[in-house]
Formats: C-alpha cells, sequence, structure tokens
C-alpha cells in the first residue's frame, strides 16, 4: 500500500503539473499576457510547482532530507536524465546570446547552493536571498527581452506555445483547468511524501536518498514531458533552455522559499557524496554547451550512463 501511495501521489504530481501548466498557459493568453511573459514565469514556475510543493509538505513533515535528496536529485535528473533523453532523439543547440546570460547565472547559483550546504544547515537568511536573487533575475531578464527581443525571447514565447491548451477551450474551463491541476499537485505532493517517509521508517532507508530518486524523478516529470516533446516537434533549443531555467527554479526558488518556511537541516552523507554529484552535473551540462552550443547525442547517451551509474551507487548505499 505504501508504494501504491506512492506510485498514485507521482502520478499526481506528473498529470496535475501538465494540467496546471497548460490551464494558466491558455489562460494568460486569453487575457493577453505576453508570450515572453508566460514563458520565461509562468512555465518556469509551473514545471517546478511538483517540487516546491513536495518540498514544502516535507518541510512541515520535518523531513529536510526529502526536500535536500528533492531538490539536488531534481537537478541531476533534469540534466543526466531528461536532457541527456531528449539529446539522443536530437541534438540540442544552446542559444549563445541566451547561454551567456543564463550560463553564469546557473554557475554562481550552484556555487552559492554547495557554500551554504557546507554550513550544515540552510538557512532562513540564506532563503530569502536565493528567492530575492531569483524574482532579480526573472525582472531582470523580462525587461531585457522586452525592450530588446532577441532569440532568447523567442525561446521563452516557444516554450509557452509547446505547452499551452486548446485555444477552443472557454475562458472559464481554462480557469478550472488550472485550479484542478493545483489541487492533483497538492494531493500527490502529500500522499509522496507521506509513503515516503513511511518507506524511510520501515525499509531503513535514508529519506534523502528516497528524495534523490523516487521523488526527484517524479517530480522531475514535467521537465520531462516538456523536453522530450521539444526534441519530437525539433524545437530542441526549448529542451536546453528549459533545464536550464527549471535547475535555476529549483535551486533559488525551491530551495530559498522551503528554507523561509523553515530552515533546512543538510544531511552528513549529502555532503559527502551527492553535492558533488550535483556540482559534476552542472558543470558538465555547462561544458557541453560551450563546446560548440550543443549537445550531441554522444554526450546524450554518456549523461543517461552516467544517470544510470549514479542511480545503481544510490541503491548500493540504500542496501548498506
Amino acid at each position: 500500500m505504501t508504494f501504491l501511495l506512492i506510485l498514485v501521489g507521482l502520478t499526481l504530481l506528473a498529470v496535475g503539473g501538465d494540467v496546471l501548466i497548460r490551464g494558466a498557459v491558455g489562460t494568460a493568453a486569453r487575457l493577453g499576457v505576453s508570450p515572453l511573459f508566460t514563458g520565461l514565469v509562468l512555465v518556469g514556475f509551473g514545471t517546478s510547482l511538483p517540487e516546491l510543493v513536495t518540498s514544502i509538505t516535507a518541510t512541515l513533515n520535518e523531513s529536510p532530507g526529502l526536500v535536500v535528496g528533492n531538490v539536488l536529485g531534481s537537478n541531476i535528473a533534469n540534466i543526466f536524465l531528461i536532457l541527456g533523453i531528449a539529446a539522443l532523439i536530437m541534438p540540442i543547440p544552446a542559444d549563445p546570446k541566451s547561454f551567456r546570460r543564463d550560463g553564469p547565472m546557473l554557475a554562481v547559483a550552484t556555487i552559492a547552493c554547495i557554500a551554504v550546504a557546507l554550513t550544515g544547515t540552510f538557512s532562513r537568511l540564506a532563503g530569502f536571498i536565493f528567492f530575492i536573487s531569483l524574482i532579480s533575475y526573472l525582472a531582470y531578464t523580462y525587461i531585457k527581452e522586452s525592450r530588446q527581443p532577441d532569440a532568447s525571447a523567442v525561446l521563452h514565447a516557444e516554450e509557452a506555445e509547446l505547452v499551452s491548451a486548446p485555444s477552443s477551450m472557454p475562458l472559464y474551463q481554462l480557469i478550472l483547468l488550472t485550479i484542478g491541476g493545483f489541487v492533483m499537485i497538492a494531493l500527490g505532493a502529500s500522499w509522496t511524501v507521506t509513503g515516503s517517509i513511511a518507506i524511510a521508517r520501515d525499509f531503513g532507508i535514508s529519506e534523502e536518498i528516497i528524495g534523490l530518486t523516487i521523488v526527484a524523478i517524479g517530480t522531475s516529470l514535467p521537465e520531462l514531458a516538456t523536453c522530450t516533446a521539444a526534441a519530437l516537434r525539433r524545437h530542441t533549443d526549448v529542451a536546453f533552455g528549459n533545464v536550464l531555467g527549471s535547475n535555476l527554479f529549483n535551486i533559488l526558488g525551491i530551495l530559498g522559499i522551503t528554507a523561509l518556511v523553515q530552515p533546512l537541516e543538510i544531511p552528513a552523507p549529502v555532503l559527502v557524496y551527492d553535492i558533488w554529484v550535483f556540482a559534476g552535473a552542472t558543470a558538465l551540462m555547462l561544458f557541453s554547451a560551450m563546446s560548440g552550443f550543443r549537445v550531441t547525442r554522444a554526450e546524450g547517451g554518456i549523461f543517461v550512463a552516467l544517470y544510470v551509474g549514479y542511480t545503481l551507487f544510490l541503491l548500493t548505499r540504500a542496501l548498506g
């Protein structure tokens, strides 16, 4: 029953995330919100909402290991698994102009995350600084791209187009779709966290390993759907931008907001192993993008193989 509870919870997170994004994007389009704002803010927050709600729920249940594992594991899965699969379908280009702005920002956010984690506690002050940094970054990006539309602005508009709801759907249905998606995410997060805590307790597995594996993959399913759809439609530049943006939201937004709710204690094993895998995955993605501004099929294959190896390593740790 515990595994069934997690399975249903993760399904609700995945489906609810997709439903909410489609409803929110459709509502924004009907209300005349610019595609740039929709792609930059609504899609960015929407694809990270399952991680956010799950992390806050885990925090309120006094399970910081699940929160930290979820955020780090989601970023690792986004790069090695999701970007890797998308690159295997079709090589992923990285727009040089937007990468030169967003790439360094992700690198700084990753370094800041590691620096705070090594102190052993993610404090409310750190959470506030991270969250304000995210809002400032979004405001700067939106103002810059509104004044001087470039390839990056087109990219964000394409992200909104990829997840748009049917144009014939009435406004009230779009609003109901958005609300329904959020309710599904809330229920899915509650059941996933409850089941994860039960598994950790019953089988003697640490909460951070549950967060790094089951929860991280489950909450990353909206990104997988978006990136796979982008690759299949040959909008491969959207796939890279989606992963980069999602990882930024996870670090600055999810860790930031969750720490504001309640400071997070960082589990010791995370500082020994997983924080460095998280750093290495980010570095490999940035390096791949800089070497020719594309992630090739060969690099995608390497990413997927690295994720399989990391998952096996986590299973070995879980089994003692």
